[in-house]
C-alpha cells in the first residue's frame, strides 16, 4: 500500500516577483513624465528659436542634445548617465560655453557699432537716412497690437488689398482682413487699437518703421498721425551684387573695408558697422595702440603688485596670530579666535562699502576720530588709494589665513617640536626649520588660490574705489587702483565706446597669466613635498 504525499502548497508570487522587479510608484512615474515633457518642450522651443534666429548649427546641437537626454532617461539602462547628465549640462552651459564664447569673441570686433550682422547694419543705415517720398500716396492705416508687438495694417489704394507688417516682418497680404467702408480695420489674432490706446503709446507708433518688402532699398511705411501711412526711402542704396553702399545724392560709393564698416574713398566710415573676425588685432592693440598701451601696462603692473601684497600681508598677519594663539599658555584663546573670525563672517562687498564710508575724506570715521578731524584723501590720492585697498583687503583676508594656518599648525605633531628642543633649537629655529616648511607644504595650494582670487578681486576694487581715482591724462577710462578685471569691466560696460572684443581679449590674457602662475607654483609645491 503506497501512501501518496500531498503536494506542498506553493506560495502565491507577490506582485514584485510576478514583475521580476519592484514596481515604480505611480507618483514617481507621473513626475518623470512631467519633467521629461518639460525638457522636450524646452528643447523644441530652443531649437526653433535658434533656427529662427539664423543659427542652424546651434539649433541642430540643441535638437540632438534634447534627443539624447530623453533617450537616457526613458531607457531602463544607462543608470550612471542619469546621474551624470545634470552636472554635464550645467558644466557645458555655464563653463564650457562661456569659455568658448569668450575665446571666440576675443578674435572679433564685437562692441558698440559692431554688434550685429552686415544685413542688420545695412538696414539700420538705410533706416537712419530715410526721408518721406514727396509724391508718396497716402495708405489708409490701422494700428494693431499682439502682445508687445505693434503692426500696421494698410489698405493699398490701387488694389484695395489689406497688407500687414511689423518692424521685423515686411508687409504681407492679409486675405481675411476686416474692412469698414473700404478700409482694412482688423486682422485675425491681432487687436485693433483705439484712439485712446494710440495716444498712450504715440511715440512708439510714430517711430515704428514697417519695411515695404524684403529688399531694404524699397523703403518703409511710417505714419505721422496713426491714420495714414506714407513711403519713406533712404538717401543711400545698397547694391547686393557688389556689397557696396551708394549715396544717391553725391554718388559716393562706400565699400566693405573688411573690418566691419562701409568706407568711402576719403577714408570716412559709416556707422553702424557689423561684427567680423579680426584675428589677433585685439591682442596686438594692447601693445601697439598708444591710447591703450600705457594704461594697460600700468594696470598690469599694479594687478601683480596688488595680488602679491595681498597674499603676503594676509598670510604674515594670519600666521602670526595663529602662532600666538596656538600657544597653550595663552588664556581665552577661543574668545580671541572667535573675535578674529568676525571680518570673515561678513559679506566682503558690504565690508568694502563700510570701509569706503569710514575712509571718506570729509566725514569718515578714520579722519574724524582717529586723526582728530584731519583731511587725509585716502581714496582720492593715487598712492593713498592703493594703500587703502591693501589695508582693507588685509582686514578682509587675514581671518582666512589665520583659520587655515591654525589648522595646519595643530596638524604638526608635537613630537617634532619636542625633538628639536632637545637638540637645542631655539624657538625661532623651530619655526623656521620645522614648522614653516611643513606649513608651506600644506598651505601652498591655498596661497596659490588666494593669489588667483586677488588677481581677480573685482568686488573690493569696485565697491571701495571704483578703480579710482581716475587718470585724467589717459584716453580710456582707467584709475589708479584698477586691476585687470575692473579695467576689463570698464572696457566692456563703462559708458560709451564699449568694446567687448578687446575686453574678452584681456580676459583671455588674465586666464593665461593665472593658469601659468598656478601651474608653475603647483609644480614647485610638488618638489617641496618630495624634499620633505
Amino acid at each position: 500500500m503506497s501512501i501518496e504525499t500531498p503536494p506542498r502548497p506553493t506560495a502565491e508570487p507577490s506582485s514584485e516577483q510576478s514583475w521580476g522587479r519592484t514596481r515604480t510608484p505611480i507618483g514617481v512615474i507621473l513626475l518623470k513624465i512631467v519633467l521629461l515633457s518639460l525638457v522636450a518642450a524646452l528643447g523644441v522651443y530652443g531649437t526653433l528659436s535658434l533656427w529662427a534666429y539664423g543659427a542652424p548649427w546651434p539649433a541642430a546641437a540643441m535638437a540632438v542634445a534634447t534627443a539624447v537626454i530623453l533617450y537616457i532617461y526613458i531607457s531602463k539602462k544607462r543608470v550612471p548617465l542619469k546621474y551624470l547628465v545634470p552636472g554635464l549640462v550645467f558644466l557645458i552651459v555655464y563653463q564650457v560655453f562661456a569659455v568658448v564664447y569668450t575665446g571666440i569673441t576675443a578674435f572679433t570686433n564685437y562692441g558698440d557699432g559692431h554688434n550685429s550682422t552686415k544685413d542688420n547694419a545695412v538696414t539700420a543705415i538705410l533706416r537712419e537716412k530715410e526721408t518721406r517720398v514727396p509724391d508718396s500716396p497716402a495708405y489708409p492705416l490701422t494700428v494693431l497690437k499682439r502682445g508687445a508687438i505693434l503692426a500696421f495694417l494698410i489698405t493699398d489704394p490701387g488694389t484695395g488689398e489689406a497688407k500687414l507688417g511689423t518692424a521685423e516682418q515686411p508687409l504681407r497680404t492679409v486675405a481675411d482682413a476686416t474692412f469698414d467702408n473700404g478700409k482694412a480695420v482688423g486682422a485675425p489674432t491681432w487687436t485693433t487699437l483705439s484712439f485712446t490706446d494710440i495716444l498712450a503709446i504715440q511715440d512708439d507708433v510714430v517711430t515704428l518703421r514697417v519695411p515695404v518688402s524684403d529688399n531694404p532699398n524699397d523703403g518703409s511705411i511710417r505714419t505721422p498721425d496713426a491714420s495714414n501711412g506714407y513711403v519713406y526711402l533712404s538717401t543711400y542704396r545698397y547694391d547686393a551684387a557688389t556689397g557696396n553702399l551708394i549715396d544717391e545724392k553725391t554718388g559716393t560709393v562706400y565699400v566693405d573695408n573688411g573690418t566691419g564698416n562701409f568706407e568711402g574713398p576719403d577714408g570716412k566710415t559709416i556707422d553702424p558697422g557689423w561684427r567680423v573676425f579680426v584675428g589677433f588685432s585685439n591682442f596686438t592693440s594692447l601693445i601697439t595702440n598708444e591710447s591703450i598701451r600705457g594704461p594697460f601696462l600700468g594696470v598690469l603692473v599694479w594687478t601683480f603688485a596688488f595680488a602679491i601684497l595681498s597674499v603676503l600681508t594676509t598670510f604674515v598677519m594670519g600666521l602670526g596670530l595663529a602662532l600666538v594663539l596656538n600657544d597653550p599658555r595663552m588664556k581665552f584663546r577661543r574668545t580671541y579666535r572667535s573675535l578674529l573670525l568676525l571680518p570673515y563672517a561678513f559679506p566682503a562687498f558690504l565690508s568694502a562699502l563700510v570701509w569706503a564710508g569710514m575712509l571718506n575724506t570729509d566725514f569718515g570715521f578714520v579722519n574724524q576720530v582717529i586723526f582728530n578731524g584731519a583731511t587725509i584723501p585716502w581714496l582720492s590720492e593715487p598712492w593713498l588709494a592703493r594703500f587703502s585697498v591693501i589695508l582693507v583687503n588685509l582686514w578682509l583676508g587675514f581671518p582666512y589665513m589665520f583659520l587655515v594656518s591654525t589648522g595646519a599648525l595643530q596638524a604638526i605633531p608635537s613630537e617634532l617640536q619636542e625633538a628639536a628642543s632637545i637638540d637645542g633649537a631655539s624657538g625661532f629655529q623651530i619655526l623656521r626649520l620645522v614648522k614653516l616648511p611643513l606649513l608651506l607644504v600644506a598651505l601652498s595650494p591655498l596661497l596659490i588660490a588666494s593669489f588667483a582670487f586677488n588677481f581677480n578681486n573685482f568686488n573690493l576694487i569696485y565697491m571701495l574705489t571704483g578703480g579710482g581715482p581716475r587718470d585724467i591724462d589717459a584716453d580710456v577710462d582707467v584709475g589708479a587702483t584698477d586691476i585687470l578685471i575692473s579695467f576689463t569691466y570698464k572696457v566692456a560696460f563703462g559708458g560709451l565706446g564699449r568694446d567687448y572684443g578687446l575686453a574678452t581679449a584681456i580676459s583671455v590674457l588674465i586666464f593665461i597669466v593665472v593658469a601659468t602662475i598656478s601651474a608653475i607654483s603647483f609644480r614647485r609645491t610638488r618638489t617641496l613635498e618630495e624634499i620633505n
